[in-house]
């Protein structure tokens, strides 16, 4: 599942956007449909708008209600219908990533398959870039399981050791049917106002989520007008690399 909104208040109208000549959801879309990962990827959006042009590329979209607070909430509609009944693992890549890497989206895979009911996956964080609130870090501990997301250089480097090893979480999620249930009717806990961060509330609710880190640094999501414009330079490049 690919949640998709129009009403984003920093880049809006983002998922329609152009990017090399194509929205940008449907980069989305093709990315992780080229991972191979999922029998069926769908993009779930309150928007006629992301939904046509989503099927015009030849995808598949399902209208949802606009009064959705979170992605996941989005994804849960979907997965409710009739229709997807027979799905047992979820995932849910959000509609901003066209870089998704793909250790990242199967790493959330692979949290399910080894037991975890929620699974989601960090890359590796410069110490320079810790500080950046719009990269968001995750703290995982010696099971695997996360402990902690914030905005905030976590953990804090207070005797300045320059040791300190820092996790860029990925917005990617892989639930249970069970888990993905639970989570949208859990109630909002503080933390996930002040941080501005969805998966803080299963967290401190209590329900354990697993996290695969892999190598390298996390791909940027498309937040902002110079988040658009770095990606169109990175794609130009890329076809002209691949170009006979």
């Amino acid at each position: 599942m690919i949640p998709a909104r129009l009403g984003s208040s920093r880049l809006p109208r983002k998922p329609l956007l152009p990017l090399a000549g194509e929205p940008l959801i449907v980069h989305v879309v093709r990315r992780v449909i080229d991972f191979d990962v999922c029998d069926r990827v769908v993009v779930a959006t309150d928007a006629k708008d992301i939904a046509k042009v989503v099927e015009q590329a030849g995808y598949e979209a399902v209208l949802t209600s606009p009064e959705h607070r979170s992605g996941t909430e989005r994804v849960a509609e979907v997965i409710g219908k009739q229709d997807f009944s027979n799905f047992t693992f979820i995932l849910n890549v959000q509609g901003d990533e066209p870089f998704v890497a793909k250790e990242a989206v199967r790493g959330a895979v692979a949290c399910l398959e080894r037991g975890e009911v929620l699974g989601t996956s960090a890359g590796s964080l410069d110490a320079a870039l810790a500080g950046d609130p719009n990269r968001v870090k995750v703290l995982v501990d010696p099971k695997g399981r996360a402990v902690y997301f914030s905005r905030a250089p976590i953990p804090f480097d207070r005797d300045g050791s320059g040791e300190v090893v820092y996790h860029q979480h990925v917005g990617v999620y892989a639930y249970t049917r069970e888990a993905l249930d639970a989570w949208v009717r859990l109630p909002p806990v503080p933390e996930e106002t002040w941080e501005r961060l969805e998966q803080l509330r299963p967290l401190l609710h209590g329900i354990p989520m697993g996290v695969t880190l892999f190598d390298g640094p996390a791909a940027p999501g498309i937040d902002t007008p110079a988040d658009l414009a770095w990606a169109e330079t990175e794609v130009t490049r890329t076809l002209k690399e691949v170009s006979p």
